[in-house]
């Protein structure tokens, strides 16, 4: 399931992360991937040393986590903080599959959903596209500066080559309360129908039954 957030980040928020990672200092993205990803890999990132990811982290993480799209269609149970990626021309990130676990020792957490947030516009840059495969067959993303997608960590996913201008994106991860992703956007549908009714029609019958089967699910399912 692919999910799409429209403006998770306002203008405003949005020139502040562009003017900070303007001055950030960016280093090799094969220096953070995995064994295989790191034959496929052409980008850079925001150096983990750098000061200026403080900042960054607040400004995008915070409207990320408050929207509810993000909130149903995750269900959190750890964050990870994102890396910051930039392809210019002849940059691409070829088929791969993320990591299952990431992060230090000490602080290890299950990729269970990859989100991307996409920071320059499509009209500025040629190619990028994220490509990831579904049984529907390839779906492109290339969004609105501001917007992010979700997608299970579990997908063949790669980035088009940037043919022309720079790409940039923050990309983060979550280990769901619910790791398998069938599940999840079967909780995820059943809870748009549960918010609907409970607006529309809060003392009706079948509304209280859809609520009780959606929470009764989330604690069949749910690992904490």
């Amino acid at each position: 399931m692919l999910i799409t957030i429209p403006k998770v980040l306002d203008a405003d928020t949005l020139r502040r992360v562009r003017e900070v990672l303007h001055r950030a200092p960016f280093q090799d993205g094969r220096l953070s991937a995995g064994m295989h990803a790191e034959r496929v890999k052409h980008n850079e990132e925001v150096s983990p040393r750098a000061r200026e990811l403080e900042e960054l982290n607040r400004l995008v993480m915070g409207p990320l986590v408050a929207r509810p799209e993000y909130q149903h269609g995750a269900l959190p149970q750890r964050v990870a903080v994102p890396f910051y990626a930039r392809y210019r021309p002849g940059m691409a990130y070829g088929d791969h599959i993320d990591d299952p676990v990431m992060g230090p020792p000490g602080g290890r957490y299950r990729s269970d959903v990859s989100i991307t947030v996409f920071l320059s516009g499509p009209e500025e840059y040629d190619g990028g596209e994220l490509v990831i495969r579904t049984t529907f067959g390839e779906q492109r993303v290339k969004l609105p500066a501001g917007d992010a997608v979700l997608y299970p960590s579990s997908s063949l996913h790669r980035v088009a080559e940037v043919t022309r201008g720079e790409r940039l994106v923050a990309v983060t991860w979550a280990q769901s309360m619910v790791p398998d992703p069938a599940r999840r956007e079967l909780l995820y549908e059943l809870n748009l129908a549960r918010e609907h009714l409970l607006r529309e029609a809060p003392e009706d019958e079948a509304t209280a039954r859809v609520d009780h089967a959606y929470v009764n699910l989330m604690r069949m399912w749910a690992r904490v």
